[in-house]
């Protein structure tokens, strides 16, 4: 049975049933995640509470879910941090194995860096700052069936001005990796999902930064290897913004994105054990509420991402926001598209819009910024 989308016969509900033993998982988590300052400052990227849970948690339960064990996590900035909180992955029922760069070699040479510990035929490559839905099996499965040296998850988007562009021939074959255009040929983007043959990898230079993008699959086209792609419309967003980390928090709490990790647990707020919610808050958009929280009366959380151990006072209302860890948001203060540094204190009455990012442990007073004039 063909499973790309080049075979309208299958549908996206349909799961292969293919042999996932020979398959490794890799993860590229080494990155700084420069645009979520703060709170990267403390921690990487994809352990920032997401829905709850650290954002690679929900990764790691897709791959569970698609029946690879074997995954190695390719770290670089804070590499302690997924060893000492993952372990050997057993809590998760994976196998997991960790490498560290000790400096910078890009996406091509992250995954060449972790060949030592691949002895898989097959290894799916995921970068772990994208939020996605697609079943990978159906991508393995598109693999084995193309024959191909190299397969990307593809996925249409509205307006791919934004990305670059992936066209295929009419087989499914990737023709050309094209860089930001306003006027792209296709509606197909990079997905950051790869499934390559092991003999790719080793290919791939060592010793320097290389960019799987820019570099290895535009090689690879040169060379006349064939690149395959496995396209669909299934969600997917990357979580570099904070305006994306919201949304996709949001998603995932009230079940548009799709996470293993969550269970049924969907609606239009998740408030965590040991969160305290006082008698007329409001909880709406997909609010996450983390451990220790506590939520005062009358506030308000429209699509609120606050992490564990943060204070909302009475009457204060946070939209579409990151409430860092230990963060204290004074009374009828307004936090609104805005990022809060862990342990800061934001005083009352203060109004932060429209990108304003306070730093971890900063203090602003009772009525210290504000955008309009009532006080």
């Amino acid at each position: 049975m063909q499973f790309s989308v080049n075979n309208p016969a299958v549908s996206a509900d349909d799961v292969p049933d293919i042999d996932m033993s020979d398959v490794q998982a890799v993860v590229l988590v080494g990155g700084k995640g420069t645009r979520l300052r703060p709170l990267t400052l403390s921690a990487p990227k994809p352990m920032l509470p997401t829905a709850g849970l650290p954002f690679l948690t929900h990764l790691l339960s897709r791959i569970r879910n698609a029946g690879i064990r074997d995954v190695v996590l390719g770290t670089s900035f804070k590499a302690h941090v997924f060893s000492e909180y993952y372990g050997d992955g057993s809590t998760l029922d994976l196998n997991l194995r960790y490498v560290t760069e000790e400096e910078p070699l890009g996406t091509g040479g992250g995954i060449r860096n972790v060949l030592p510990e691949l002895t898989a035929s097959t290894i799916v490559v995921f970068n772990g700052d994208v939020l996605g839905g697609t079943d990978v099996r159906h991508v393995v499965a598109t693999h084995r069936e193309s024959d191909a040296d190299v397969t990307l998850h593809l996925v249409r988007v509205s307006d791919p001005r934004a990305f670059g562009s992936v066209p295929t021939d009419e087989t499914g074959r990737v023709t050309a990796f094209l860089e930001k255009t306003q006027d792209p040929p296709t509606d197909q983007i990079n997905a950051g999902t790869y499934v390559f043959g092991r003999a790719v990898i080793e290919d791939i230079p060592t010793g320097r930064e290389v960019s799987v993008e820019r570099e290895v699959f535009p090689g690879l086209l040169a060379e006349g290897r064939h690149i395959h792609a496995y396209v669909d419309h299934a969600y997917w967003r990357d979580m570099g913004t904070p305006e994306d980390f919201v949304r996709g928090s949001a998603d995932l709490v009230r079940g548009i994105a799709p996470s293993p990790a969550l269970g049924d647990r969907h609606g239009e707020s998740l408030v965590h054990d040991g969160a305290g919610v006082a008698p007329g808050a409001v909880l709406i958009g997909g609010t996450v509420v983390g451990r220790g929280a506590e939520i005062g009366p009358r506030a308000r959380l429209d699509g609120a991402v606050v992490f564990d151990g943060a204070v909302i006072e009475a009457g204060a209302v946070v939209e579409r926001s990151i409430v860092g860890f230990g963060a204290r948001i004074g009374p009828r203060a307004l936090i609104r598209d805005t990022v809060i540094g862990d342990g800061a204190e934001v005083g009352a009455r203060c109004e932060l819009l429209r990108g304003a990012r306070v730093w971890p442990g900063v203090q602003i007073p009772d009525g210290g910024l504000r955008f309009s004039t009532d006080v």
